[in-house]
């Protein structure tokens, strides 16, 4: 069984920072790519930034310039330090891990249980 469980998360007046961290566990064999979502009261979930295993990134124009993600591939965690945050970051976020299990398996996606970002303002 695979455990992504976020942290990190919490209530920051605007122009302030956060940084959410994913911690993945359980039976992993290896880690492709991974990304933070988010989703808002009444929108759809949205990509807010991925980073490969070879550390390419790349990130949503709505937060360019202002988050940040990274990754600790021994440890299996990922961050998402968010500078300059605005009251429309908030949101539920997620982190997303495509990985296999095992050498044989196929990559499968799997998803942490969210942590909440407010910024007021």
């Amino acid at each position: 069984q695979v455990q992504l469980v976020e942290s990190g998360g919490g209530l920051v007046q605007a122009g302030g920072s956060l940084r959410l961290s994913c911690a993945a566990s359980g039976s992993i064999f290896s880690i492709n790519t991974m990304a933070w979502y988010r989703q808002a009261p009444g929108k759809q979930r949205e990509l807010v930034a991925f980073i490969t295993s070879g550390g390419y990134t790349n990130s949503a124009n709505s937060v360019a310039g202002r988050f940040i993600i990274s990754r600790d591939n021994a440890g299996n965690m990922l961050y998402l330090q968010m500078n300059s945050l605005k009251p429309e970051d908030t949101a539920v976020y997620y982190c997303k891990a495509d990985l296999r299990t095992n050498r044989a398996d196929t990559i499968s996606s799997y998803w942490g249980q969210g942590t909440q970002v407010t910024v007021s303002s």
